[in-house]
């Protein structure tokens, strides 16, 4: 198995997807933004001063899927047909886990789209509630599913 990013002679160069068929894909991706209790109090309770942390970071997430291939240089411009995220508050990290879900109809997969949707809305809550909270920590970013083209289905264990 071999890195697809590069050429026989090692150089980086963008995949040619032009043979690959047209198939339905999903990527789900997910990561946590950890925080202190007063933190998590504040937004889960709507008292941010800069507004609505959750319903701002749900917005970053899907604009930052719509714009993947501006940030990741070999990465394809893709027909996004769905981005959802989903910011669920966890008492017990505290903070906010964050799923982000990305479907397409296209020649190939949408995991990157997922990935960077679910990081940016991470940084998007880091962004807003820095403030009070400088030590926040995001971790745990990874491909939770994806289905669709040659390689098949994956599902994270």
């Amino acid at each position: 198995m071999s890195l697809t990013h590069f050429d026989g002679k090692g150089d980086a160069h963008m995949v040619d997807v032009s043979d690959k068929p047209v198939t339905s894909r999903i990527a789900v991706a997910e990561t946590y933004i950890k925080m202190r209790r007063e933190t998590f109090d504040i937004i889960t309770e709507g008292r941010a001063k800069k507004g609505d942390v959750m319903g701002v970071a749900r917005l970053a997430g899907i604009m930052a899927a719509k714009r993947t291939s501006d940030l990741i240089p070999l990465c394809h411009p893709l027909p996004i047909t769905k981005v959802s995220v989903e910011l669920t508050p966890d008492a017990d990290l505290p903070g906010l886990r964050i799923e982000a879900t990305v479907k397409t109809t296209g020649q190939t997969g949408v995991e990157m789209e997922a990935l960077t949707a679910a990081s940016v809305t991470a940084l998007t809550v880091y962004d807003m509630a820095k403030a009070v909270d400088k030590g926040m920590e995001i971790g745990g970013l990874r491909v939770m599913l994806k289905d669709g083209g040659k390689s098949g289905r994956y599902e994270a264990s």
